[in-house]
């Protein structure tokens, strides 16, 4: 339960890698693309960031079972939605129409990677971790 309690709070450093991933998006190379390809290369960004994140979280506290790894993503994907839509809307003025829309794979939008790596990452991590 120690793991998870640590895990839990350890997904703010989740929300601080995509906040300074969105500011880059929007300051450093947004302006010089459409918003689609700026979308599409802040998602393969941010899940880099998140994969060295979660490394580097799986190596200082590890995580004992796969059903803890389970646990913990389904714990940050379940809190990471519920982020995105409260802060994304109440916050942030977004629309809820726009933050659908996020999640349409067939128009290129590719959150939903993000959020499957978010929640699949503790396991995958914790299995290659595991063989050492």
């Amino acid at each position: 339960m120690k793991t998870i309690f640590i895990y839990s709070g350890a997904w703010l450093g989740l929300v601080i890698l995509a906040i300074i991933n969105g500011a880059l998006r929007v300051k450093a190379y947004g302006p010089f693309m459409d918003e689609l390809t700026a979308h599409q290369i802040s998602s393969v960004t941010g899940l880099i960031l998140f994969g060295m994140y979660i490394w580097f979280l799986t190596g200082i506290s590890k995580i004992a079972t796969s059903g803890q790894a389970i646990a913990i993503g389904g714990i940050w994907l379940c809190m990471t939605v519920m982020f995105e839509f409260v802060f994304g809307h109440y916050v942030m003025g977004h629309s809820w129409a726009g933050l659908f829309a996020d999640y349409n794979v067939l128009k290129g939008r590719m959150w939903i990677l993000v959020l499957i790596w978010t929640a699949a990452g503790p396991y995958i991590f914790y299995r290659i971790r595991s063989k050492f």
